[in-house]
């Protein structure tokens, strides 16, 4: 969540963020009255609470009629403080429900509006004419199930709808491409996670992928626990409650996970192969970091990305998210869309997010700050993006097709796959 200081010293730079997201802004004054409210109540329970000490101070050095008096003030000293807390602690409940409704203060700079709303950065590579090879290009799907790299029709009969086995090449390709990301993290630095896909309700909610996206998640009630549509939640956790220590420079892990979306509201959307399914495997870059260094850390999150993605050889743009694709926790986002050939326009292939101290301050995540005047904890900041995703397997296939049906593989992943092309099963 955002710093309440920060809205109580700037509420007109909250308002403008909610009024860039689309999003209600007089929710800022809503929160303000209950802080106000909550700060009230609280001032109220402490006098009290004063009070009854004072008083029970002076019950033994009472006697008769003066002390029972005096007991009977007590009792209703206890009465009421016990009153004065319970309506303290409804105030701050009603204001960190109304804080959930605010997401992350927007960068200077990010386009308003919404999904369509975004700002094209830099375009790279020229997607082929496939016309002027004289073929058609076929999509991904039915390039894999000649290649007899992916089975559809038996994930949904052993899963449902958008499940699938990656088989053959196709599982040697995504494997090859994850440990590629994996490795290239590790020699930038980055230490390697395979991480938790189930996570406690704390985490969930700390990262920010239970306010406004509920619906997209798989939820466990028996235990309620939540399987995590990214590493990022999990990685989000790790440090949790802790002080993290920065003098060596910021935190980067590099998590591997199975990720997992229900794709509520989705119904229609992409059915056809494996652009939106409900499990997909990723390998997630997470930094924690110190708030000032959070720009600089996300625009070495998007260079690793697009380095990843030339590896591939796959034309692609990128894209300076709108405020009202933002989702909560991120302050800013880019996007690197991959061409698809037979849709005829980029898709997100990568995604990374500047949480600034959004999920950090909900998680109380720490570190120690140095300055003049002494020694101060504060709130860390967070940063993701995407390194690979199984997504990726769409461009690769249909960007790199033959008119026979094989399919070149990319020089950066021939060593992993152990094939410069896959043919077409016989």
């Amino acid at each position: 969540m955002i710093d309440i200081k920060l809205l109580r010293d700037n509420p007109d730079l909250v308002k403008a963020s909610q009024r860039v997201r689309g999003e209600d802004e007089s929710v800022v004054d809503q929160i303000l009255a209950a802080d106000e409210s909550r700060r009230a109540s609280l001032t109220e329970f402490e006098q009290a609470r004063a009070e009854q000490k004072a008083i029970g101070k002076d019950v033994a050095r009472a006697q008769g009629e003066e002390k029972q008096a005096i007991l009977g003030r007590v009792k209703d000293l206890a009465a009421r403080v016990k009153e004065l807390d319970a309506a303290a602690g409804a105030a701050q409940a009603e204001l960190d429900t109304l804080m959930t409704r605010i997401g992350n203060v927007v960068e200077e700079g990010v386009p308003a509006g919404g999904e369509d709303d975004f700002v094209v950065l830099e375009t790279v590579g020229t997607p082929r004419d496939f016309a002027a090879e004289g073929f058609e290009p076929k999509d991904h799907l039915e390039l894999a199930q000649g290649l007899d790299a992916i089975d559809m029709d038996r994930g949904a009969k052993v899963a449902g709808a958008r499940f699938y086995f990656l088989k053959g090449v196709g599982a040697r390709l995504e494997m090859a491409m994850l440990h590629l990301a994996m490795q290239r993290a590790i020699a930038a630095g980055f230490t390697p996670m395979i991480t938790p896909t189930l996570v406690n309700r704390a985490t969930m909610a700390g990262a920010g992928f239970i306010d406004n996206h509920l619906d997209e998640v798989y939820h466990l009630p028996a235990d309620d626990l939540f399987l995590t549509g990214t590493s990022e939640v999990a990685l989000a956790g790790y440090h949790a409650g802790e002080i993290v220590d920065f003098s060596a420079g910021p935190i980067r892990y590099a998590g591997q996970s199975s990720c997992y979306r229900r794709e509520a509201g989705s119904y229609g959307k992409d059915t056809r192969g494996i652009i939106r399914v409900h499990q997909f495997n990723k390998i997630e870059m997470f930094v924690y970091c110190r708030p000032e260094d959070a720009q600089e850390q996300h625009r070495a999150l998007l260079a690793m990305e697009r380095e990843m993605i030339d590896l591939m050889e796959l034309p692609y743009r990128v894209i300076d998210v709108a405020a009202g694709d933002l989702g909560g926790p991120a302050a800013r986002k880019f996007d690197c869309e991959a061409w698809v050939p037979t849709q005829g326009k980029y898709r997100e292939i990568t995604s990374t997010s500047n949480c600034t101290t959004f999920q950090a301050r909900r998680l109380n995540t720490r570190f120690k700050r140095e300055s003049a005047t002494g020694t101060g904890n504060e709130i860390a900041a967070t940063l993701n993006g995407t390194l690979s995703t199984t997504r990726w397997l769409v461009a690769i296939l249909e960007n790199h097709q033959q008119a026979d049906g094989s399919v070149v593989v990319p020089e950066a992943l021939r060593a992993g796959v152990g094939l410069d092309v896959l043919r077409p099963a016989r």
